[in-house]
């Protein structure tokens, strides 16, 4: 099956978790928001001061003027004097009455201290008007977003202390295979390290998840059923990583179908055609294969979206960019997901190519910044222009050169 069908398919079975609780701003970070928030007061609440100077009236502007009054941010300012002046500083209110300020770089004193203020004067200058930039009664946020440190300063700026906020999704990981041990322990023969705990824990735990519990499985169908079903006792949502190919050791697939049902399974990409996707009791199931790569790949391409409906994310589309290619690659009958590093060069963006995109290769995770989409029956060479997200935004250092893949 397609990915862009089965993801399709992902999302119409994946409902919203509606549960929802009230929690103070700081507590709120990486939660979805519940309802729309509107501002009560306006921002900033009164005209103030874009800068240290002196507040006066247009009309007063052609003598000296004494100063009447000192204002500093958090002061109350008494009305202006006629022909006077306010001593005022950066963020001060405005006194009633004033209705410019002149930065204290271009006055001029008297003998006697009073003020002397250019010629070329407007009404406005240099005051931040009250609601420039949030209005009483505005809609500052909308239900839907998933807030993060830019919404909780936002939010701050009009005095919210609470917000109402979806629950954050529970989730269960799954780790099959005899073959794995946590690290810390010294490996025997036939081992390695379970990495994908720590790379779909850390990576839920970014997307705003909650990870309710961790099971590693020994290849076992009666074991796997046992932490299936104590899975579906707890998560919204189940991720497996491994045992869902059809091996003789890969009990995933039948204990899930034993317990509830596959809706998906086996899809035509790479890396990752081993996908699972169904339902135990009112638990979503996703299982992934336990190759490293397949695992990043299949939490970027699926867990990403799903996720972001279960939590009631207003949209969950990721921003797909267009870039040119520095290599050469073919897709015979699945699509192939890239680890690219992508750079903006003499305004367009360049792909070039981690040399090993073999599955178990999680070095070009790091290494790249970028997944970029080969469609099926596609060659691309390079001046090509392919399809492409980026996971991580910070400079990477580059993949050695590969013309070919």
């Amino acid at each position: 099956m397609p990915v862009e069908q089965a993801l399709s398919r992902m999302l119409a079975m994946t409902p919203v978790v509606h549960a929802t609780e009230s929690l103070p701003l700081l507590e709120a970070m990486g939660h979805v928001l519940a309802r729309d928030i509107y501002a009560s007061v306006n921002v900033p609440p009164a005209d103030n001061s874009a800068m240290d100077g002196y507040a006066l009236r247009l009309a007063d502007a052609g003598a000296p003027l004494p100063v009447s009054q000192r204002v500093a941010a958090g002061q109350a300012p008494g009305p202006l004097k006629p022909g006077t002046c306010a001593r005022i500083f950066t963020g001060a209110e405005i006194p009633a009455g004033a209705d410019l300020v002149v930065m204290q770089e271009a006055v001029r004193f008297t003998a006697f201290e009073d003020v002397v203020v250019p010629d070329d004067l407007v009404s406005g200058q240099n005051i931040r008007p009250a609601g420039q930039d949030i209005r009483q009664g505005d809609c500052v946020l909308q239900a839907g977003i998933r807030l993060d440190y830019r919404h909780l300063g936002l939010l701050a700026s009009i005095g919210v202390a609470q917000v109402e906020v979806f629950r954050r999704v529970r989730v269960a990981i799954l780790s099959t295979g005899d073959e794995l041990v946590m690290p810390g322990q010294t490996l025997q023969p036939g081992q390695i390290y379970n990495s994908n705990r720590y790379l779909l824990q850390g990576f839920l735990q970014q997307m705003g998840a909650e990870v309710v519990s961790f099971a590693q499985v020994p290849d076992c169908y009666e074991m796997t059923l046992t932490a299936l079903r104590q899975a579906a006792e707890q998560a919204d949502l189940i991720i497996s990583t491994g045992g869902v190919s059809v091996g003789e050791e890969d009990h995933v697939k039948p204990a899930v179908e034993a317990l509830g049902h596959l809706s998906l399974w086996k899809l035509a990409m790479k890396p990752g055609k081993p996908v699972a996707f169904g339902q135990i009791g009112s638990s979503l199931f996703l299982g992934l294969p336990g190759n490293p790569v397949s695992t990043f790949v299949g939490a970027q391409v699926f867990v990403t979206p799903v996720l972001a409906k279960l939590s009631g994310q207003s949209s969950g589309d990721r921003l797909c960019l267009s870039g040119t290619v520095d290599f050469s690659a073919t897709a015979r009958i699945r699509q192939e997901y890239l680890r690219v590093q992508a750079e903006w060069v003499e305004n367009h963006w360049r792909l070039s190519a981690f040399p090993n995109q073999n599955s178990g290769v999680l070095t070009s995770a790091i290494r790249c910044n970028a997944l970029a989409v080969l469609p099926p029956d596609t060659h691309v060479a390079p001046g090509d222009r392919l399809t492409f997200w980026l996971y991580d935004d910070r400079p990477s250092p580059s993949p050695s050169p590969s013309h070919d893949l």
